[in-house]
């Protein structure tokens, strides 16, 4: 007995040094898969289409595996979560309705008159149309309550000018009284400036949704057009801004509007809900946009971006959710984007796009449930992502030389990504990294009751920074729901998401 448990030592023994080996080997292989993991900067739910199409066309065998490899890779990522229920945020449009009786839609620059303007009651589409080519500076184009039809396959041309003093604004008087079809290509054609848009329902009611482009195409001199708390629904590209023989539309504002589908759309040419070409210094705000789900074509679709070589356009406390109602489809959907997938030279407001932009702002902006990236920079110069929160997308990524960013204070469910020799400055943000994500590990997702089902309470305290500068430009740091900041702000979009609720 004691030999033979001598030998088991002695045989024991021989074996500590292999195994230690293999333990070594295992570790070393762990840390080499993890280092190309974060330098590649591919998550699962980019690597999942790639495998699923590299597949096709093989035998079955190798069709299933590849299948069965994206789904799982698929689950690790994104999870399965039910559909949320109906979202009362107080981003996007507000509509007095039986629940909310009595309280207030958003302030209306429309409220009293422009000093010796006109106010023009119309009660018919005919009339609508009548009311706009007659417009003078100062005009107040009140629609009644009421459901509007436009069949005629020509814009609604809006190419009467407005002024600083006396802009034109064409609205409903109470949110949710006036829906306007549109069965056209594009519906208001928009040539001049100072225009103002209020308080309208537009929904597309195309035969062929490729057939319903725009609601509105705001371009050449289109400059200080404002569009506020409308809903416009069932457009490929909901707004379109782009400059005409030499001229641009500079200076525009989208503020409390709810930009939605309430089906993929069955088309090949782009489906962004905000699509901004070669135009400068628009103010993209408050928007919830949703459900932008592109069935033709290369199926690529963006909530907004701003592209062209334009400069200074600023994205702030939007709501983005690329997949809200309509899940499960094939494709790519990224949530918003400075440079989006680039220009032709004739369209860039330099004619040769040196840059896509120059000097964007992201920032306090809510995005969510996104097949791809939340926040993409294509030859983006000097720009700056700040306090942004991205729940179940791809994360961030800057791509080629041209892109510049400064990105501070972000919440990233996903990791920050740099392609293609594009430089980076990063401070202070929380995101997860990829590694993690290929474990199914989903930590900053842990931060809230139910992410995926839209439940953003804080599990526990939020985590905060140190205090950090204000905005020179606003003199405090964005928050999406318009709630005071602290000295020490919560990293990302929000303080406390029930600020963004509705009762």
């Amino acid at each position: 007995m004691v030999l033979a448990s001598r030998h088991a030592r002695v045989k024991n023994r021989s074996y500590a040094p292999w195994l230690a080996g293999l333990l070594a080997a295992m570790a070393a292989l762990a840390a080499l898969t993890s280092y190309g993991l974060e330098r590649s900067g591919i998550p699962p739910r980019r690597l999942a289409p790639y495998l699923e199409q590299r597949a096709d066309g093989h035998n079955p065998l190798i069709v299933g595996v590849g299948r069965a490899m994206a789904a799982a890779l698929h689950t690790l990522d994104r999870g399965d979560a039910p559909l949320p229920g109906a979202l009362r945020l107080r981003i996007g449009a507000q509509v007095e309705d039986a629940r909310n009786a009595g309280q207030a839609t958003p302030p209306n620059a429309a409220d009293a008159l422009a000093p010796g303007g006109r106010e023009v009651m119309v009660a018919s589409a005919d009339a609508l149309r009548k009311a706009i080519a007659q417009a003078l500076p100062g005009d107040r184009i009140t629609v009644l309550p009421g459901r509007y039809r436009f069949l005629a396959s020509s814009y609604i041309d809006v190419s009467r000018p407005g002024t600083r003093e006396q802009p034109i604004v064409l609205r409903a008087a109470r949110a949710g009284s006036v829906v306007l079809e549109l069965a056209m290509a594009e519906g208001f054609l928009v040539s001049a400036p100072w225009w103002t848009f209020e308080n309208l329902q537009l929904q597309g009611i195309c035969p062929l949704q490729g057939t319903c482009e725009h609601a509105f195409h705001i371009t050449g001199a289109a400059r200080h057009f404002t569009a506020r708390n409308n809903t416009i629904l069932d457009f490929n590209s909901h707004i379109k801004i782009n400059g005409q023989h030499g001229a641009q539309p500079d200076h525009g504002l989208l503020e409390q509007n709810t930009l939605s589908n309430t089906a993929v759309r069955q088309t090949g040419t782009p489906v962004t809900p905000i699509d901004l070409v070669a135009a400068s210094h628009w103010t993209i705000r408050a928007n919830l946009i949703s459900d932008f789900i592109k069935g033709g074509g290369d199926q690529i679709s963006y909530g907004g971006f701003a592209k062209g070589a334009g400069s200074g356009n600023i994205f702030e406390r939007n709501v983005v959710i690329c997949e809200q109602r309509l899940r499960g489809q094939p494709g790519q959907r990224v949530g918003l984007s400075l440079g989006g997938g680039g220009t032709a030279a004739p369209y860039c407001r330099d004619q040769r796009c040196i840059t896509e932009q120059d000097g964007g702002v992201l920032q306090a902006n809510l995005i969510a449930s996104c097949s791809d990236e939340g926040i993409y920079l294509n030859r983006a110069a000097t720009s700056q992502l700040r306090h942004n929160t991205l729940i179940d997308t791809a994360g961030i990524a800057l791509r080629f030389p041209e892109t510049s960013a400064d990105v501070e204070g972000n919440l990233v469910d996903g990791r920050i990504a740099v392609r293609s020799g594009a430089l980076l400055r990063a401070q202070d943000n929380l995101d997860s990294g990829v590694t993690r994500l290929y474990l199914g590990s989903h930590p900053l997702r842990a931060l809230f009751q139910a992410p995926l089902e839209f439940d953003l309470r804080w599990r526990g305290m939020a985590p905060r920074r140190e205090a950090v500068p204000t905005d020179a430009r606003t003199g405090a740091v964005a928050e999406l729901c318009g709630a005071p900041r602290p000295s020490q702000p919560a990293y990302g979009a929000f303080e406390d998401f029930a600020a963004c609720l509705r009762p």
